[in-house]
């Protein structure tokens, strides 16, 4: 048979057992495995099922990932989201739309040290969603600020998701959080002006809440002292010099267990939760590199890739068109699939694509994370979207999407500035160099 009609039956065969909910690792592999045999043969194929995760496992940089989900899982324990978003609102919620804004901002401080989208809106669907509906919020304005806000879980460094590309296309991990951060500051400014718009176009969605005197802000200050301190010796660790990513992780870990000490939140029963909810998330995430390792083995002695390249290469069409279509793939694929499982599928076939085109691949890193966070809150799916409305079923999909909206432009509007201009994601990282 044709190995590039394996490669499409392959590909069907994949998506089937997507559908049937085979979970995206498992049907990689599988399909990976079945494909490489029919042109190689079983022998070469079945050995891949061991050295391909035996590799993954003795992989340092992938063993920063459950690191940092355990900080990020010990982090949200110790209560660090409430009094992030408590600081937050100390500083800015007496403004117009100040409590959408804490809102963004605390989405920002909390995905520095959880990485997950969604489980940014999931805490921030807990703790900022009551306080903005008790205080005369309307609930397009609060869900869709939630929902946009856990967007920057993916994109504020450390993430999760920029450490699993570097490790996918042997990237720096440092180059890719620092690349992030300009592209991230643009999104929580955006996100910003956003709301000041849809609140001169709406002035009954919010009210002006009350400023906090200087003593509640030291207090919320001190409060939030865990947060600050985790985040400086994090990051600041890392961009200094003195910590490589690995160690800071570490430590990170350690400081976030220190704080859930500290606050009086450690029990037995906590720390379980906190290991489950860790445990869970890594396997998940190491279960798609088996099958993403495996699958692209199929697509590299398939051929597949280096048509595909030869074929949309020779189209008489600029490349900048390419990109563009694979943007709009990308907002479909972050509508209906996690940001993971987004990223993971598609890197085996695109990856080639930018290369040859002659794109930085640490530029496409951060516009790969920009899209599928687009796509986290984009109808007719839009995880972040679901996660909200299962949390609230008072309030309606068409509500949440009606939220967005705003958020969503400022998002666009953001992707085309990151697009046509390279520099604002690469100046960092060449400064730095």
């Amino acid at each position: 048979m044709d190995p590039l009609l394996i490669v499409l039956v392959g590909f069907l065969a994949m998506m089937v057992l997507i559908v049937v909910h085979v979970p995206i690792g498992v049907a990689m592999a599988l399909v990976g495995v079945a494909g490489f045999a029919s042109i190689v043969g079983w022998g070469p194929a079945v050995s891949l099922m061991a050295t391909e995760p035996a590799s993954a496992m003795a992989n340092l940089d992938l063993a920063v990932i459950p690191l940092f989900m355990l900080m990020g899982s010990l982090a949200a324990a110790a209560g660090l989201a409430s009094d992030v978003y408590n600081l937050a609102n100390v500083l800015i919620g007496h403004r117009r739309g100040g409590l959408a804004s804490t809102t963004i901002a605390a989405s920002a401080g909390f995905g520095a040290i959880c990485g997950s989208g969604v489980a940014t809106t999931a805490t921030f669907g807990r703790v900022a969603m009551p306080e903005m509906l008790e205080r005369g919020y309307r609930p397009d304005l609060a869900a869709g600020s939630i929902a946009a806000g856990g967007t920057l879980g993916i994109i504020v460094p450390p993430s999760s998701m920029m450490i699993l590309y570097a490790v996918l296309t042997e990237q720096s991990v440092l180059d890719l959080f620092s690349a992030a951060i300009v592209p991230a500051a643009l999104a929580i400014i955006f996100y910003m002006i956003a709301i000041q718009v849809k609140l001169a176009m709406e002035p009954e969605a919010a009210q002006r809440g009350e400023r906090a005197t200087m003593r509640q802000r030291v207090h919320a200050t001190g409060q939030a002292w865990g947060v600050i301190v985790l985040f400086v010796v994090v990051m600041g660790g890392i961009y200094s010099g003195i910590f490589t990513v690995h160690e800071a992780a570490a430590v990170g870990v350690v400081f976030a267990f220190v704080l859930l000490v500290a606050k009086g939140r450690f029990t037995w029963n906590t720390l379980i939760g906190v290991l489950a909810e860790a445990s869970a998330g890594t396997a998940m995430i190491y279960i798609m590199v088996f099958g993403a390792t495996i699958f692209s083995y199929f697509m590299a002695v398939s051929g597949a890739a280096a048509f595909m390249v030869g074929a949309i290469s020779g189209l008489p069409v600029p490349p900048i068109v390419v990109l563009v279509l694979l943007l709009v793939l990308y907002i479909f694929l972050g509508a209906f699939f996690d940001e993971v499982a987004a990223m993971v599928i598609t890197l085996p076939l695109v990856i080639p694509l930018i290369l040859s085109f002659g794109y930085d691949l640490v530029w496409w890193g951060i516009i790969n994370v920009v899209v599928i966070g687009i796509g986290m809150m984009t109808p007719p799916i839009g995880i972040n979207v679901m996660v909200l409305n299962s949390m609230y079923r008072s309030i309606s999909l068409g509500t949440i999407y009606r939220g967005i909206m705003p958020f969503l432009i400022a998002e666009l509007v953001r992707l085309l500035l990151l697009t046509l201009f390279p520099q604002l994601t690469l100046w960092l990282p060449s400064v730095l160099h």
